[in-house]
């Protein structure tokens, strides 16, 4: 158990992520976690008034097993193999994020300044909540696709807009954290 709830190597997760993207091509499939909206849409029958969500959400099962596979491996993964001495954070960021009055995840994943109860107390940080969430649901569907669908999948297939998108998506990071990010906190 203790080799599970060790930080991996990157170069064993990447090569774990390989072997997926190969069997995926090999059987003809296409992975993009945010296709599962699409299909969860489509099961509630809106696909009758809305022609976007009518569609085959069948022949998706299997990327619905992947979402339940993921939630549920998330789960075990924060509370039976979660060992918090390994979250190593830069002091220099630690710094600037506390001038931004964002505390130190102190040994959490994620700090509570920013995914903590308290959110819910603060209509400043609803309200970004809620923004956030339409901005990456359009961005999404406007891109084709969410970020680990085109660096992971779109790549793997050697798309042209896929590796367009994912430059797109490293620009803007870049530009929110170091410009927006700043200003909003």
């Amino acid at each position: 158990m203790n080799f599970l709830s060790q930080t991996w190597h990157w170069s064993v997760s990447g090569f774990i992520i390989g072997l997926v993207m190969i069997a995926l091509i090999y059987f003809g499939k296409v992975f993009g976690m945010s296709s599962n909206l699409r299909s969860l849409c489509s099961m509630t029958g809106i696909g009758k008034r809305v022609p976007f969500f009518d569609w085959d959400w069948k022949a998706q099962k299997w990327n619905l097993i992947v979402l339940v596979g993921a939630m549920i491996g998330g789960y075990v993964a924060t509370h039976f193999l979660n060992n918090s001495s390994n979250v190593a954070i830069n002091p220099v960021t630690i710094q600037k994020l506390q001038l931004l009055g964002i505390d130190a995840p102190n040994s959490k994943l994620v700090p509570n300044a920013l995914f903590g109860f308290d959110v819910f107390y603060s209509v400043k940080k609803i309200s970004l909540l809620i923004i956030g969430g339409l901005l990456i649901g359009f961005g999404s569907r406007y891109a084709g696709g969410c970020t680990s669908g085109h660096a992971i999948s779109g790549l793997s297939n050697f798309q042209l807009p896929s590796l367009k998108a994912v430059v797109g998506f490293f620009i803007g990071g870049l530009i929110m954290v170091n410009f927006i990010f700043p200003l909003i906190f």
